[in-house]
This record gives C-alpha cells, sequence and structure tokens, in this order.
C-alpha cells in the first residue's frame, strides 16, 4: 500500500514513512492509493472471530509490506488490550463504549496503535511491546524475532520527536503510549483553560520524555502552530519530526477497527446508523472508511456542539469556518476539521454524494446538559458531555427516520468531565484509582504564547 498527499505535490510513500512524517511535505494529508474492499465473507464470519482476529484482517492492507503479518498481530494485541463493549440502552439505540482504555477516551486506540508502530519502526518487535510496560496495560507478550524486518533500509537514529495538538483527549492518550519510551519524545500542545482538570493531569503528569505546552489560544492555534512546524525547513532539518494527532495515519487508520467491533456485536436485522460525536472528524472519517471498505452501515450522523462548520457546510456547500467558540465538549471545540478533506477524498474515489450517506447536526451546551439529565433519568446511563451531543443529535435524526436504529459512540468516561457531570446530576461520581493516583504526581507544563517562532525555538532547543 503506497500514500499519497491531498495536495498532490508530494511522492507517494509507504505506511512507515507516512507514519514517521505525519503530514506530507506540501501539507497534505497521507491517504491509501486505494480503498480495500473485504468480501462479503468477512461480514458473515465476524461472530466467529475476536478483535485481534478482525482488527488484522481490516489493517493488513495498509500496513502490509513495512510492518510483517505476525509484528502486526503482536501491536494490535498490546494495543486492544481492553474492551470495547456495545452496550443497548433501548430497542433502538446502542452506545459504543469506547473508555475503557488507560486514559478512559477512545483515543486509547489509536495512540496505543501508532506508539507500537512507532516502536517496532525504531528497534523492531521487542520495543513494540516493550512500550507495554510503561501505559499500565497487560501486554500480549510474543516473540521479538522480528528485529524490524523491512525496516533497515531507512533506519534514522536520531530521537523521534512526536509533536501532538489537542482539544483535550488526544494529548493523554498519547502521553500515556508513547510515556517512558525511549528514544522517542513527546511535546503536546494544548488550549489553556479549555480542556477539564482530569485532562490537563494526564497532559502533565507523566515521564521526562513527555512535555506539556499549555498555548494562550484555541485548539486551531496549536494545530496550526504543529502544521507549521511540520514544513518548518531548519526544523526538519535538525529534527526527526511526526503527528500522532488523527493527521498521522497511524493514529487515524486504527480507529475504524473498532466500527467493525461494534458490527460484530450487533443483533438487529437492520444496518446501523452510526452517531459520532465529531470535532476534528478523525473518527467518523475512520468509520466512513470501514464503510467504503464493506461495513454494513445505513447512515452516519457526525454530532456537533456549537462548532458549526460541517454542519453549515452540508447546508450551504460552501466551507466558511467561524472563530472556535469554548463548549461543555471541548475535545469537539473545533472550527477547521483537519479530516474532513479525507472524507470528500474518498467519496470522489467511490464516485458517490457524501450527502446521501452522512449528516450532520450542531447542539448547543444547553440541549447538552439537557441530554446528559435524560440519558440518566430515563436510562440510568451517565454520560460524558461528548456523548450527550451524540444522543441529542440521534432524537433529532430519529424523529425524522422512525424505525432507525442506531449505534452512539460513546468517547469519554465521565468522570474525564466531573465538574460538569456533578454540576448537571447533583450526583458525586467515584473516581478511578488511575485518576486519584494522577493528583499524586508532580505537574510539569510550560506555558507558551499561540506563536510558531515560539515552539520552533523551543523544539530546537530541546533537539
Amino acid at each position: 500500500m503506497q500514500y499519497y498527499s491531498l495536495a498532490h505535490l508530494s511522492p507517494n510513500v509507504d505506511f512507515m514513512t507516512a507514519a514517521r512524517h505525519g503530514q506530507a511535505p506540501d501539507r497534505g494529508l497521507y491517504f491509501p492509493e486505494h480503498i480495500p474492499v473485504m468480501l462479503p465473507s468477512f461480514v458473515d464470519e465476524l461472530p466467529s472471530l475476536g478483535l485481534v482476529d478482525i482488527a488484522q484482517r481490516v489493517m493488513e492492507p495498509f500496513t502490509e509490506g513495512p510492518i510483517p503479518s505476525e509484528a502486526l498481530k503482536r501491536i494490535l494485541g498490546s494495543a486492544l488490550s481492553f474492551d470495547i463493549p456495545l452496550v443497548g440502552l433501548s430497542e433502538d439505540l446502542f452506545v459504543l463504549e469506547l473508555f475503557h482504555g488507560p486514559t478512559l477516551a477512545f483515543k486509547d486506540v489509536g495512540a496505543r496503535f501508532m506508539s507500537r508502530c512507532m516502536g517496532y519502526f525504531n528497534g523492531g518487535a521487542a520495543n513494540a511491546i516493550g512500550a507495554e510496560g510503561t501505559s499500565g496495560a497487560p501486554g500480549s507478550g510474543g516473540s521479538a524475532s522480528d528485529g524490524g524486518s523491512g525496516t533497515a533500509s531507512a533506519r534514522d537514529d536520531r530521537p523521534l520527536t512526536v509533536l501532538v495538538a489537542t482539544s483535550g483527549d488526544t494529548g493523554g492518550a498519547v502521553a500515556s503510549g508513547f510515556d517512558g519510551v525511549q528514544g522517542v519524545k513527546v511535546v503536546i500542545l494544548y488550549p489553556k483553560g479549555k480542556v477539564s482538570p482530569v485532562q490537563e493531569l494526564q497532559l502533565t503528569t507523566c515521564s521526562d520524555n513527555v512535555t506539556a505546552l499549555e498555548i494562550e489560544g484555541t485548539f486551531d492555534d496549536c494545530q496550526r502552530m504543529v502544521k507549521e512546524a511540520f514544513v518548518h525547513e531548519t526544523l526538519q532539518n535538525h529534527l526527526r519530526l511526526t503527528s500522532a494527532n488523527s493527521i498521522n495515519i497511524a493514529r487515524w487508520l486504527p480507529q475504524q477497527i473498532y466500527y467493525w467491533w461494534a458490527m460484530r456485536q450487533w443483533t438487529k436485522d437492520v444496518d446501523p446508523v452510526f452517531v459520532v460525536p465529531s470535532g476534528n472528524f478523525g473518527n467518523i472519517c475512520a468509520g466512513l472508511l470501514a464503510y467504503h471498505m464493506g461495513l454494513p452501515a445505513q447512515h452516519f450522523l457526525a454530532a456537533c456542539n456549537a462548532n458549526d462548520t460541517i454542519p453549515r457546510y452540508f447546508q450551504t456547500g460552501k466551507m466558511e469556518p467561524h472563530p472556535a467558540v469554548a463548549t461543555l465538549s471541548n475535545a469537539m471545540d473545533v472550527a477547521v476539521p483537519s479530516n474532513f478533506g479525507r472524507i470528500l477524498e474518498m467519496f470522489e474515489k467511490k464516485s458517490s454524494s457524501v450527502s446521501n450517506m452522512v449528516s450532520s447536526v450542531s447542539l448547543d451546551d444547553q440541549e447538552t446538559v439537557k441530554a446528559i439529565k435524560e440519558l440518566y433519568e430515563q436510562y440510568g446511563y451517565m454520560a460524558d458531555p461528548h456523548t450527550a451531543v451524540g444522543y441529542a443529535a440521534w432524537k433529532h435524526y430519529r424523529d425524522r427516520h422512525p424505525g432507525a436504529k442506531g449505534i452512539m459512540l460513546s468517547t469519554a468516561h465521565p468522570v474525564k468531565f466531573g465538574p460538569t457531570i456533578e454540576k448537571v446530576l447533583h450526583k458525586k461520581l467515584p473516581m478511578p484509582k488511575g485518576i486519584q493516583d494522577l493528583y499524586n504526581r508532580p505537574v510539569r507544563k510550560k506555558t507558551m504564547l499561540p506563536s510558531v517562532q515560539a515552539l520552533t525555538e523551543f523544539l530546537q532547543s530541546q533537539g
């Protein structure tokens, strides 16, 4: 599999090169040269397959070459070492809980897969599995006999710097995945005062190889700074940079795994509507990739908060971002969703209209609070604000499509937004031990203006 830049000004590369670079030299996002199609028999086989087996079948076409089959299986076994249950709320609505990983957020899947891939590229299978020992989850074992097969020709022994912007959960998942991994430095940019207290602790209490930069601006400022760093000539000459945002294919592609796993647990006789809380649109983009590979689905609903760039796009056909506004569902406070270009690309490749399969709706904080209350009072289900946005969007969709049945992606554990949930429900949330431990660790962070020059100078000083 080769990957090309959506800007079409850079040469095609393999999976390892695209993952290491994060973004193409021409600033475009990487996209697979073709979308593999799973045989219909694969859907029939799902009930007999385990999570890692499904993951390997789905991911192998994308990693073939740089990662041998047995190494991929060990990487997946190490990364996917937690449950992803489909929980029924009613006859027509089910919740895919993606928050059972070490940082209690859906981004654990992509971040853990990426960290183990980078470990493999840096030092072979032993390093890929060795990352497990620093993340706090059980490993899958396995031999280290591959020794980095297929990577020798592109060897680069300089320390790898993972540069990532986060609106909340990405940073914590990346920090956990790479925490203490030798030969890898992680620099995380997050908007000051716009992440939850638990999210900030997950960013700022890691080992010395993880640095948190508190940016006096918005997530879009953070994302802009990261993108500019990747095309900065001096940095490129002196540092080996990669991104861990969903712009990186190693973060984005594995997110399709849990859509297939949801279908593995689906027992209804109609294809589901997937309801996806959406900010940077990497999550729903992965689901749509799975759909183009053969995943049964009736529709995809992108649930947005007050940052409504994409809902307005579907209404007007024009991409006109407004400045990002802060909401209760902070991880979705994105004005310029990077991954939407990938969505348009995959539909163009299939010569079909995106609006036939995807719709989007914007909900404000008042509707979010109402949804949190209703989920608890009607179903006894405690949901974080992002999942609540999804529920509110589902209600709008269901009213117009009676008979539809939905799978709503729950992207974060409610404890990560404890103050909001406790204020709305007037209930104290129990604190998982892993979160309690964060409060006993020293906090390390550096405050920075939203300046590319400031980031460049910092990175050079660290190199």
